[in-house]
């Protein structure tokens, strides 16, 4: 763990979180190509991405925030956390996403382009946020925030934690149960099944995401050491409260997807799921 600046204020953190944004463009930029996503559905993800990325640091920012303000009382802008990020910059990319292209092609031969294009492009999108999840966790891990279960002893499941006094003296060491590796690993075959099920152009991978991560940020909350407050239920962290509504929303997605797209194949006479979102924009 290196939490130390190295430059002009910059740390490791700082960068992985760049590379994480950097990758997340770089993989959607891969991904339309790879699925031949019409370019004006490319190019209005970009600037909707855009916009998303910038407001969802706000978010992010404001969140920890509040955190910080609910355990010590004191609002100090400070740090980021991943679920303010998430859910304020993907309302502004879907404000964006949706305003924008309704206006953009309201004129043009096919106005709802975005809407048919909407999970085959959500799904590309979210596996582009979750590559920039991993590199953003490993950044958590060099700050050395978001770990679990502290140790006086070493431990086979444990990383060392160095505290430095200001003058650069090493004051003790401790052992944390490095929870932003775990999280890196889980994050990384997420992304490889997601990216399976789009290139499979399935519709379903945004859903898949919320109900998956929503699961697995639910469990690994119990390891996690550091407090953000509690909710309306004692049992439940916000983290956890969050992670249940996001695996509710996802469940209902998915029954959403296969309910609405599976009829109006159907009703189009496609023969499978493949051709349907391919050619639905034709009907």
């Amino acid at each position: 763990m290196y939490p130390y600046e190295l430059f002009l204020d910059i740390t490791l953190y700082d960068i992985l979180v760049m590379l994480g944004v950097i990758a997340a463009f770089a993989v959607f930029m891969l991904y339309a190509d790879r699925i031949k996503l019409p370019k004006q559905i490319q190019l209005l993800v970009l600037i909707s991405g855009a916009v998303g990325v910038a407001l969802g640091f706000a978010a992010a920012g404001l969140m920890q925030s509040i955190y910080f303000y609910i355990e010590n009382g004191v609002f100090k802008w400070q740090g980021m956390t991943f679920y303010g990020g998430l859910v304020g910059g993907a309302a502004f990319f879907l404000g964006t996403y949706f305003l924008v292209g309704k206006l953009w092609l309201k004129k043009s031969e096919t106005p709802k382009l975005h809407k048919e294009y909407a999970m085959q492009t959500f799904g590309i999108v979210i596996c582009a946020v979750t590559v920039a999840h991993a590199i953003g966790r490993i950044g958590c891990l060099t700050a050395g925030c978001c770990h679990g279960e502290t140790f006086a002893q070493k431990r086979w499941y444990t990383l060392p934690v160095h505290h430095i006094s200001e003058s650069g003296e090493l004051l003790f060491i401790e052992h944390a149960v490095p929870v932003p590796l775990f999280e890196t690993l889980f994050l990384l075959a997420l992304f490889a099944l997601l990216s399976w099920r789009v290139f499979k152009k399935k519709g379903d991978a945004l859903p898949m995401y919320m109900v998956l991560y929503g699961v697995w940020r639910f469990c690994i909350e119990y390891a996690r050491a550091d407090d953000r407050g509690e909710t309306l239920f004692n049992f439940l962290t916000p983290s956890q409260l969050t992670a249940v509504l996001m695996v509710i929303g996802g469940i209902v997605l998915f029954v959403l997807y296969y309910k609405v797209i599976k009829k109006r194949c159907s009703t189009h006479f496609v023969q499978s799921e493949e051709s349907c979102e391919e050619n639905v924009h034709d009907s």
